[in-house]
């Protein structure tokens, strides 16, 4: 009876994630070599002002092996998945041999490897340029790193942007 009740739970709360995610922008749960990460930008940065939160880019791609463990770790994660698009507007923007978005790329600092995650804040201002490499344990991503990280950059635990009626 016990078994039953939390494969019921696990069940539910999957189909809560799902539903949630169905509501998110596509931006937020693809890497898309078609899309125009500029315009993707802009609905992230309207939808982060509207709603209290940073914004986390992420760049990858589809070809990308750590990008695919990232997501699948965030797959079997769900309480954590929920947190990190609860509390920032999540851009994936896809870089690959075929289209690197040279243009966009050139605003953000250097990447060294794949994923690489910045975090800026709803005036598009860059709080953090950060090596996912950073977010691992043994080889493995961190449940304790990712809280920790989401935790560390969200809106309430960094300066949030100063109203242009604050003096400097």
């Amino acid at each position: 009876m016990k078994v039953i009740f939390i494969f019921l739970l696990t069940v539910m709360f999957s189909f809560s994630t799902l539903a949630d995610d169905k509501s998110l922008p596509f931006y937020s749960k693809y890497y898309d070599e078609q899309r125009d990460p500029f315009a993707d930008a802009a609905e992230a940065i309207e939808l982060a002002k509207s709603s209290g939160r940073n914004i986390l880019i992420e760049i990858g791609g589809n070809w990308c092996s750590w990008c695919k463990k990232m997501d699948a770790f965030l797959d079997k994660n769900p309480e954590l998945y929920q947190q990190l698009h609860s509390k920032y507007v999540v851009l994936k923007v896809s870089v690959s041999d075929s289209n690197e978005n040279e243009a966009f790329m050139k605003g953000l600092p250097p990447v060294l490897g794949y994923p690489h995650m910045y975090v800026s804040n709803s005036n598009g201002k860059m709080l953090l340029s950060k090596d996912t490499a950073e977010l691992l344990d043994n080889g493995e991503y961190s449940l304790t790193h990712w809280q920790e990280f989401i935790n560390k950059w969200q809106v309430s635990a960094v300066q949030a942007p100063r109203s242009s009626t604050q003096s400097e």
